[in-house]
């Protein structure tokens, strides 16, 4: 068996291999996926914006310091 052959059919088996994983995985419905992705977007929306008030009010308090 020549150089070429077997790497052709080390490619076949994990293709096969890489199949079969493939099969075994269990999507989700587009709709969960869908709310799921609304949820992460709205909540990482409301955590910067919570994080830009905090740093608003900490830049505050450190400029009020530095000014006395």
């Amino acid at each position: 068996m020549s150089e070429s052959e077997k790497k052709t059919e080390v490619k076949e088996r994990w293709s096969d291999g890489l199949k079969q994983e493939f099969n075994k995985i269990s999507w989700l419905p587009a709709k969960t996926v869908g709310k799921q992705t609304a949820a992460v977007v709205v909540v990482s929306v409301i955590v910067g914006i919570i994080i830009a008030i905090l740093d608003r009010f900490i830049q505050y308090g450190i400029d009020y310091l530095t000014g006395l």
